[in-house]
């Protein structure tokens, strides 16, 4: 896997031109074209807080500052499996004409989610000050979470678009296993609210203690809990090694399933 990186290393120009290209065509031909980027989570922002704080009515004080966090996190998680999914057979063409490490098409994409997260702090950061949110010392970990996020994000990035070559109805099932997951997920809702007998299967879930971990930083001013978020860690990372062994094995025959 070293030897891997290395090689990727190798070709970072080539990754640095796919997710410049991949950012430039996302909304290509679009009137607003990037500003898509900080518009697209505030236009669900506004639905989400309809629904949550006037129908369901959720009792949260700042309860949309809670809600944007949770949904500008959970989009680099959504945008990076949707798109990579078919990643490799969008890039057909150089898969089939030239020789590069493949694992470079579903980084760019993950890269590229990463890059639109930064961007959305950029709204995020006038929501909470105007909020009146408390911020301090405990922002210093986001690089940490994100970057324990990232690998995660990485991993199941890689497995889809591998498996998605092979397996063609994989990519409209991603779909609905995001949507399901988003609601299994403390975005609309807060840890607390998960029934006791519940507990134990939503701590199952990753992205509990991911998103958590981010609402505890920028919403709640507090350290995450850094024991789940190491176990979390250690899990992306073998996770992430597994994915590679199996996209190494998979990719041999690209050019003849694409």
């Amino acid at each position: 896997m070293l030897r891997k990186v290395k090689e990727i290393f190798n070709y970072r120009q080539m990754l640095e031109s796919m997710v410049l290209t991949d950012l430039r065509t996302r909304y290509k031909g679009s009137f607003l074209g990037f500003f898509w980027t900080l518009l697209n989570p505030l236009l669900m922002l506004a639905v989400y807080s309809m629904i949550f704080k006037y129908v369901v009515r959720i009792s949260l004080d700042n309860y949309t500052s809670y809600l944007f966090i949770g949904i500008i996190t959970w989009n680099l998680l959504s945008q990076s499996l949707t798109s990579g999914a078919s990643s490799i057979i969008r890039n057909a063409s150089l898969v089939k004409k030239i020789y590069f490490p493949k694992e470079i098409l579903p980084l760019a994409v993950v890269i590229g989610g990463i890059i639109n997260f930064l961007l959305s702090l950029i709204v995020l950061f006038p929501v909470l000050i105007i909020s009146r949110i408390e911020l301090g010392w405990s922002l210093l970990l986001v690089p940490v979470i994100l970057l324990v996020y990232s690998i995660f994000t990485l991993a199941l990035t890689t497995l889809v678009s591998c498996l998605n070559v092979y397996f063609r109805d994989l990519e409209h099932i991603i779909g609905v296993v995001i949507m399901a997951w988003f609601y299994l997920t403390p975005i609309v809702f807060t840890a607390d609210m998960i029934p006791e007998a519940l507990q134990t299967v939503f701590r199952l879930n990753p992205m509990t203690t991911i998103m958590g971990s981010f609402h505890d930083v920028f919403f709640f001013n507090k350290t995450p809990d850094l024991f789940s978020l190491g176990s979390i860690a250690i899990i992306s990372i073998i996770l992430l090694m597994v994915c590679y062994v199996i996209f190494a094995k998979l990719s041999k025959n690209f050019a003849e399933e694409i």
